[in-house]
């Protein structure tokens, strides 16, 4: 499987490195995290960052700006990176990287420059804009690079809020309104956000049940922004069902990201599933035309389906899916999933199991 890429960027002091610091605690002890930086950023928290057992490798672009006169070091950048993390874990490579823009960087060019490099196996899991509700007004006004950030942007994470007056996080909301983009926005807990907000399903997670049925990390407290949902979808005891993915397409391809933040599921289908880039997921060589398991993960209106060729398929069950929504929002998608429609098997009735997860 490729390696998700997570942007973070933000203006300075927005609080990413909090953030960073934040989430790695909620990963599974064996996930192998590295971090690209393009940030001249304080030493003591660089160092306390390095120091964290969850971060496999650190590299550094300094000197220049990673959106700019260094985008094309990235491809290098990142397989230095890959070489460390598989030199200090016996052969693997980063579960995943996070590339820490400096606060001056644009994340649409960035962006792009890693779709560009989808062939050397990386892929954009998501853009994150980290928002200091507390001064972001202020320098939004003279910083057209701040407008940009939050603008060109899967996820705003609106940092500082409960120190700043319910005046001055309406004002951010309704500044971020303006931009006429409908970019979901989250508010952290003194800087902390779940990781499946922030994460997508990646190969590690699926083998540590996180985020499928495992729901190992929702820690919900009444701030929380977001609600999840358990999906469970198959067919009779003993059946081997198969997932329609012509009545689940419109689902990935509507609903809209200001509601549905994440969708992470494990399923099995005959079908040939497609990505949102039209890109068709290759089957494992062995798989002959029978079912096969992929794994799904969809992140603000964007998708990809990754063959799981090493995982046995599971009796009567075509589908375990993870639908992260805004807050008041899951009680709604729950009526459209139950409602009929997406979730269809080949050949036989479903037994379709939707429930809130607290």
């Amino acid at each position: 499987m490729p390696v998700p890429i997570t942007i973070l960027t933000g203006f300075l002091g927005s609080g990413k490195t909090t953030l960073l610091l934040n989430l790695i605690p909620q990963l599974p002890q064996s996930y192998r995290l590295a971090l690209l930086k393009n940030e001249f950023g304080d030493v003591a928290v660089d160092s306390q960052l390095a120091s964290q057992r969850a971060i496999s490798g650190v590299q550094e672009l300094l000197n220049g700006c990673i959106c700019c006169n260094l985008v094309g070091q990235l491809g290098d950048a990142l397989e230095q990176l890959r070489t460390e993390v598989a030199a200090r874990g016996g052969g693997g490579g980063p579960d995943r990287i996070v590339i820490e823009t400096s606060g001056s960087a644009f994340p649409a060019t960035l962006a792009m420059e890693v779709n560009r490099l989808a062939a050397d196996g990386y892929l954009l899991d998501g853009v994150v804009s980290v928002v200091d509700a507390e001064n972001w007004t202020g320098y939004a006004d003279t910083s057209y690079t701040a407008k940009l950030q939050a603008r060109y942007t899967d996820l705003v994470v609106l940092n500082k809020w409960e120190d700043a007056g319910e005046r001055r996080v309406d004002d951010v909301l309704d500044r971020l309104g303006d931009l006429e983009v409908p970019t979901a926005v989250v508010r952290s807990d003194r800087g902390r956000v779940d990781v499946d907000v922030l994460f997508g399903l990646d190969a590690k997670l699926v083998a540590e049940g996180a985020g499928v049925g495992g729901h190992a990390h929702h820690h919900h407290d009444h701030q929380s922004e977001v609600e999840v949902l358990s999906v469970t979808f198959g067919g009779e005891t003993g059946s081997r069902p198969s997932l329609n993915l012509s009545k689940l397409a419109p689902l990935l391809s509507e609903a809209p990201r200001e509601e549905v933040y994440r969708m992470k599921a494990v399923l099995q289908s005959s079908d040939v599933p497609t990505s949102s880039d039209g890109q068709n997921a290759a089957a494992p060589a062995d798989s002959g035309q029978g079912l096969v398991r992929y794994v799904l993960n969809w992140a603000f209106g964007r998708w990809t389906y990754t063959s799981s060729p090493a995982a046995a398929l599971e009796d009567a069950v075509a589908l375990r899916m993870t639908v992260v929504t805004a807050r008041g929002e899951a009680n709604t998608w729950k009526r459209e999933l139950q409602r009929g429609g997406f979730l269809e098997l080949h050949d036989m009735a479903g037994d379709l199991k939707v429930e809130r997860v607290d």
